[in-house]
């Protein structure tokens, strides 16, 4: 059963790009938002990436720390991030170990094709490691400014 409204974030830890590890045991005390999309340096991931960036001084004034995840490596988050000069960690899930636990790798159809993937999705987490929001399949216009108000209300 996928992490849901309500379930505890339990410690775990995942590569990030650079190579540094990242444990949710380090962020207790701050809220987070995961927000996991299908691929690097494509046009609707990039988009939603920079919207996030654009916003990231609102979130950290709201005491919240924006991670992305992907199921890119290392290598393509570190170019992604430098590309697209993202001040916050991406987690490279590429076993999907992550993506399993918040329910997000789906099947997914486009042009008549069926293939698996992530499905666009963002869950803001509070200080004691409590999911509280969840968005799913989600449409990239607006939705950075709706988890901000999430978060700030939080």
């Amino acid at each position: 059963m996928p992490l849901g409204i309500g379930d505890t974030l339990l410690d775990m830890t995942f590569l990030a790009d650079g190579g540094r590890e990242v444990s949710t045991a380090s962020l207790q005390g701050q809220k987070l938002v995961l927000y996991f999309y299908p691929k690097d340096n494509t046009s609707g991931c990039t988009a939603e990436a920079c919207d996030f960036r654009d916003s990231l001084k609102d979130f950290n004034n709201a005491n919240t720390t924006v991670i992305g995840v992907s199921r890119d490596s290392v290598r393509k988050h570190d170019n992604f991030k430098a590309k697209n000069n993202l001040p916050f960690q991406l987690i490279a899930d590429e076993g999907g170990a992550l993506c399993d636990l918040f329910g997000v790798w789906k099947e997914k159809k486009l042009y008549g094709r069926t293939y698996m993937g992530i499905e666009r999705s963002t869950f803001l987490i509070n200080e004691t490691g409590v999911v509280c929001e969840a968005w799913r399949k989600v449409r990239i216009k607006g939705h950075v400014a709706s988890v901000l108000a999430a978060s700030q209300a939080l």
